[in-house]
């Protein structure tokens, strides 16, 4: 058995997600923070239809030395950390190995985060409504780490918003932020890219368009 799929591509998951939150958040100023490469095409669509603010909020794994796929951890925009200790004392990971892996990945985020705004600065979030919004959520485990590197920024509120959803993960992050829409939350769940037509790469070069041409875009 497989998977129907629910979206054409990202662009139409976008405009289902952006009809469904908009007559939950009535908030005035909002901003829309997307989760690239994947969530850029989503959250641009949404940002149009809350006439909101968009801008990216990268989020790097932490992965195990040899193992890169097991992540022990995560970084996010704005330099939070967020570790698994309980994995790191059970794998017996050094401080050093942590710190390597660590530094790595900064540097990776830095890289992204330049590459992608073009000299933008990042957009404020302090006492503002914050929606992270993402292409899908399998685990939820890059979307937590968000949404606790978010909350040191001091938002007013923070809403996850995804078209698609495993329900188990769905449930378990709407302990952490104020809200979450989950659009559809398919049981057997399969993978996120099942429930798209085209479930393509995003490139830089399309994160890059996007952003700017949410700029310019933006309806007031």
């Amino acid at each position: 058995m497989y998977a129907q799929p629910l979206f054409r591509d990202r662009t139409h998951a976008g405009q289902i997600l952006g009809q469904r939150l908009k007559p939950v958040v009535q908030d005035v100023d909002v901003v829309v923070l997307a989760l690239p490469r994947g969530g850029v095409p989503v959250g641009f669509e949404v940002a149009q239809i809350m006439h909101a603010d968009l801008d990216i909020f990268l989020v790097r794994k932490l992965g195990v030395p040899g193992h890169e796929e097991l992540a022990f951890g995560a970084l996010a925009s704005g330099g939070v950390r967020v570790l698994n200790h309980s994995l790191i004392k059970h794998l017996r990971l050094s401080p050093q190995d942590v710190e390597m892996v660590t530094t790595r990945e900064q540097r990776e985020l830095v890289r992204r985060e330049t590459l992608s705004r073009e000299g933008r600065p990042p957009v404020p979030v302090r006492n503002r409504t914050a929606i992270l919004a993402d292409d899908g959520l399998a685990t939820g485990a890059t979307m937590l780490a968000a949404a606790r590197a978010l909350r040191q920024q001091e938002p007013q509120r923070i809403i996850i918003a995804v078209p698609v959803a495993a329900p188990d993960a769905c449930e378990e992050l709407r302990a952490y932020v104020d809200e979450i829409i989950c659009a559809f939350t398919p049981d057997p769940f399969y993978a996120v890219g099942a429930w798209y037509e085209d479930f393509c790469q995003v490139s830089d070069d399309e994160v890059r368009e996007l952003l700017e041409r949410a700029v310019h875009e933006r309806v007031p």
